[in-house]
């Protein structure tokens, strides 16, 4: 996830959930088109062979878990991490994929298990049980995205689902960026109240590139802190953005009310013209299909900057 990159209790806010126990008579789906073996690897993952169609998934990623619904593999996932609260039928639990716990995975009886990292051995903890490990790391850019769909259609046996979710949402964002107006704004993106930020070098800022915006946090170098620099108040009252995105309303109650009140605040320009954008924390954080809700709130608030 993202916000991983900034403080912890950025992180730690949207990992709550409610825990289920492990299924030990799920019936397995039918099995669906879908050559098998099949050798899949992810954008900067390594690959990985499946010998046969995945019918037990626990997905410890949420961007994962929103595209496994998404592409309709869904009925083979027997179990999610607790920060996976979309859709609403995920089967959610205590996992975490923060921290592992092999024994914990091996409960719910997986062959396939998907990540967003690993770097506590899980993989190798996994395999000696015969469980198969799928990384699907932060994407840098939206093709990456695509490819991740893609790739997790091609595990699960829904390939043409896949590549049809890759192509609808690169022809969904394409057609939005194309309609909305060009105009030269400024902005800043808020990951928390202590003003961690991202900037264009990073997923969502390569996003709000695709609209000609200037991110204000680039500074001299827009990969300096990995992307992800702490801003201060001075600088961010400096800068006056044209508008103000908000990935921290969910965890942290941000609003448009709350930034006004802040020291000095109420002189922006984006507070005084009402271009305080309060975000989706998850839709903000994640590289799944819904990131063209993303781009549609984006380009909204391009718009309305001009009416």
């Amino acid at each position: 996830m993202f916000r991983r990159f900034a403080p912890l209790i950025a992180v730690l806010l949207v990992l709550t959930g409610c825990a289920t126990r492990p299924s030990e008579d799920s019936a397995a789906p039918p099995e669906t088109e879908g050559a098998f073996p099949v050798t899949v690897a992810a954008p900067g993952a390594p690959a990985v062979t499946l010998d046969k169609q995945p019918q037990r998934i626990v997905s410890l990623s949420p961007s994962a878990t929103e595209t496994l619904f998404a592409l309709g593999a869904g009925p083979q996932v027997v179990a999610v991490d607790s920060a996976s609260n979309f859709p609403a039928q995920a089967p959610r639990t205590q996992l975490t994929g923060l921290s592992p716990d092999p024994e914990a995975i091996a409960a719910y009886r997986p062959d396939l298990v998907v990540v967003y990292a690993d770097t506590t051995g899980l993989a190798g903890a996994l395999a000696r049980t015969g469980t198969k490990t799928l990384v699907m790391p932060d994407a840098k850019t939206l093709d990456d995205a695509y490819t991740q769909f893609e790739v997790l259609g091609k595990a699960t046996g829904h390939q043409a689902e896949g590549e049809s979710l890759a192509r609808q949402t690169r022809d969904d964002i394409d057609k939005i960026v194309a309609d909305a107006p060009k105009r030269s704004l400024t902005y800043y993106w808020e990951l928390d109240q202590t003003y961690y930020s991202v900037t264009s070098a990073t997923f969502i800022g390569q996003v709000l590139t695709r609209f000609g915006l200037t991110n204000i946090a680039d500074g001299t170098d827009p990969n300096a802190s990995g992307g992800y620099p702490q801003l201060s108040a001075e600088r961010i009252l400096q800068s006056n953005p044209d508008l103000i995105f908000l990935a921290d309303s969910k965890c942290c109650g941000q609003n448009a009310q709350t930034v006004a009140a802040r020291p000095g605040w109420n002189t922006l320009s984006a507070v005084q013209r009402g271009q305080v954008i309060a975000l989706d924390d998850d839709i903000a954080s994640r590289w799944s299909p819904r990131i063209v809700e993303l781009v549609r709130t984006v380009a909204a608030a391009v718009a309305k900057t001009g009416a």
